[in-house]
């Protein structure tokens, strides 16, 4: 008869670790009836045989597991690098924008907001005139104290306004005359163009060593002060120089600590970007800027021409009050 407990192991899998039968090998239990004396293997020889190929196996496993680990680390820095500098270079390009509106800004609306101080300084002195109120007088004090001549106040306003009052483009441009535009600082598409490619081949983030990052940030200065001033001659020549330049050191990806560091590198870099960025966006120049971020000349106009009404109703008031 057929043993029921004999068929159900022969039914059992055999486990993928155990290593096949030797039908010429001696039978284990043969193996462990042998004296061990007469054993032909010595115990040093023992210690020195291969290791259960099982446990081979799962060390294979493991290296295999950390390497795609390692892997995806790798992938997730890059692309964490990546993000970033796309994230830097629009921070960088918006704070540009920003500073130049800042000093178009100044440049042909400063003269208005003069004018309309000093005509709020002359009109409360001539109510203070004609009531002879304390109130009215401090109220007069104050309004010209705001006016009053600053030394070199002509480098705030670029040339016009200086310490004597207003200079002849001042005066022209509030009396509507013709008069010298302000130079546009605003960089061309090329230039912009130019400063984006320049900005991802040389970006210090890509940098690991700290001689490499030192030397980009400091190409990565000029690259901005050329934007800044919208040249593009000098764009295209720092371009050529980075070409002719060493190339980028190769990314070596070791230990998996070195990831998780970069990773939280960063996470903190990208925080400290979001932070200025939205010091920029809440500022009054950059709340302008994105009131009309595809045409910001055409705010300053419209903006000039407010002021100019302004102006135009303030002398009105003082000239009724000196009548």
């Amino acid at each position: 008869m057929t043993n029921p407990e004999a068929q159900r192991q022969a039914r059992q899998p055999v486990p993928d670790a155990e290593p096949q039968a030797d039908p010429h090998a001696e039978s284990q239990a043969d193996l462990q009836a042998e004296p061990r004396e007469h054993s032909s293997v010595r115990p040093e020889e023992r210690s020195q045989a291969p290791s259960d190929p099982g446990d081979a196996a799962d060390s294979v496993d493991a290296a295999a597991r950390e390497a795609r680990a390692t892997e995806r680390l790798e992938r997730a820095v890059l692309a964490a690098e990546q993000a970033l500098i796309e994230f830097e270079i629009a921070v960088d390009t918006f704070r540009i924008e920003v500073e130049n509106f800042s000093r178009l800004h100044h440049q042909r609306l400063g003269p208005m907001y003069s004018r309309l101080d000093e005509l709020d300084a002359l009109i409360a002195e001539a109510v203070a005139a004609r009531t002879g109120d304390p109130e009215d007088i401090r109220r007069a004090r104050e309004a010209r104290g705001l006016v009053l001549p600053m030394p070199k106040v002509e480098e705030l306003f670029h040339g016009w306004l200086d310490s004597d009052g207003l200079s002849p483009e001042g005066v022209a441009m509030l009396t509507e005359q013709p008069v010298q535009p302000p130079p546009r600082v605003r960089a061309s598409e090329e230039a912009r163009r130019l400063y984006r490619e320049l900005a991802r081949k040389a970006h210090p983030d890509l940098a690991e060593e700290e001689a490499e990052r030192e030397r980009r940030g400091e190409f990565i200065v000029r690259v901005n002060a050329a934007y800044a001033a919208g040249d593009e001659e000098r764009l295209r020549a720092l371009a050529e120089e980075w070409a002719a330049g060493p190339p980028p050191p190769e990314r070596r990806w070791s230990r998996s600590e070195e990831l998780y560091a970069r990773l939280e590198w960063l996470a903190a870099r990208k925080e400290m970007l979001a932070e200025a960025a939205a010091e920029l966006e809440s500022s009054a120049i950059g709340a302008m800027i994105k009131m009309a971020p595809e045409d910001p000349d055409g705010l300053l106009d419209e903006i000039a021409e407010q002021l100019l009404a302004k102006v135009a109703e303030k002398e009105n008031e003082l000239a009724e009050l000196v009548r």
